[in-house]
């Protein structure tokens, strides 16, 4: 099996971890969470691990006790040596006593992440994102609520020295106030490129006034503004903060960001696996590409606790016609993630898209 076959396998089936030693990935937060991170081949997965569906995945996680070293089976055969990045700086504190890991984690193998703000004004609201779990990780103590610029600073300059970390993530829930939470991720970004000059990527909502955006150009090297479906109906169904936006208001937070940060340093993610057809995936992904604006396309995680906790992501074969169909795109208006500069499209954990390209 092709190791962009077996990308999809895994993103969409999961992977049974049955024994200690293995990092089955935190339990909530924004974005895919409930999965560990898998490198194999010559690339890097965000595999379920927790959710419902992962007991009747046929992959597992097994030692080969002569080696020692850890390897994915399917139904007792062999398929690859696979390896958890361990990441050092995790296991620090800061000099308040606040551990590491709970500021910033290791996603993929070498992206520094973190959710600046782990709170949202939609999470206890009829509008909240329903595949989302931003607040369950606080809920747990997992993590805290806003971190401040100073101490991302410290932890990105630690996993700098001692895990080789080469760029940096940063999202955060959504705020009450106009710039939706994009004045504090500026603060962050100038703290922590001042301290480590790492290339840094942002998330947000966009804002009001898509002059906000500007905000960033002197911070951040990459920017996702996340729609994640081009089917309307979907969108009020499972995400209708995102629905009450108008397209025309995304299409042009994409246009400004392009304009600042040139193409294919603005990203979108789009979810396969809430009721969309391929089509709104695939032409949506059309006018991302033709915009210079990478389709970051991922299949549903349902995260335990969430909303959508029961759901069922999409086949492995429904995610390869998609890919296939818009690496396609991407190759024909030249977008490619080794163009990127940092962020979720660098690190690639999360979706098997630049695998395909």
């Amino acid at each position: 099996m092709e190791t962009k076959d077996l990308k999809v396998e895994l993103l969409c089936l999961g992977a049974q971890v049955s024994f200690a030693g293995v990092n089955k990935g935190r339990k909530g937060g924004a974005g895919p969470a409930a999965g560990g991170m898998f490198l194999f081949g010559n690339t890097v997965a965000n595999v379920p691990t927790q959710s419902w569906f992962v007991s009747m995945s046929p992959y597992s996680i097994e030692v080969e006790k002569e080696e020692g070293k850890y390897v994915i089976k399917s139904a007792d055969e062999r398929i690859t040596q696979v390896r958890f990045p361990h990441a050092k700086f995790q296991e620090l504190r800061t000099e308040d006593g606040i551990p590491y890991n709970k500021i910033a984690l290791l996603h993929g193998s070498n992206c520094l992440a973190t959710t600046t703000i782990q709170t949202c004004v939609y999470w206890n609201t009829p509008k909240r994102c329903k595949f989302c779990a931003i607040e369950l990780s606080l809920k747990s103590g997992a993590t805290i609520a806003k971190k401040k610029p100073e101490q991302l600073a410290e932890v990105a300059l630690m996993a700098k020295k001692l895990d080789h970390v080469k760029h940096v993530t940063l999202t955060t829930g959504t705020t009450s106030t106009p710039d939706k939470g994009i004045n504090h991720l500026a603060e962050t970004a100038r703290a922590i490129k001042e301290a480590t000059g790492l290339p840094i990527h942002a998330q947000f909502e966009p804002p009001e006034e898509f002059s906000m955006i500007d905000v960033l150009y002197d911070a951040v090297d990459t920017v996702g503004i996340h729609v994640e479906s081009f089917d309307r109906e979907v969108l009020e169904e499972v995400a209708l903060c995102k629905a009450d936006i108008p397209l025309q208001e995304y299409i042009e937070a994409w246009k400004r960001s392009v304009e600042i940060f040139g193409d294919c340093q603005v990203s979108s993610y789009v979810i396969a696996g809430m009721g969309e057809s391929d089509e709104s995936i695939i032409e949506g992904s059309r006018m991302l590409a033709e915009l210079g604006v990478y389709p970051f396309i991922v299949p549903l995680r349902p995260i335990p606790g969430s909303d959508m906790e029961n759901e069922k992501p999409p086949s492995p074969d429904r995610m390869r016609y998609i890919y296939e169909e818009v690496a396609g795109i991407l190759h024909d208006n030249g977008v490619s993630w080794s163009k990127n500069k940092a962020g979720c499209v660098r690190c690639r954990a999360c979706s098997a898209l630049p695998d395909f390209e």
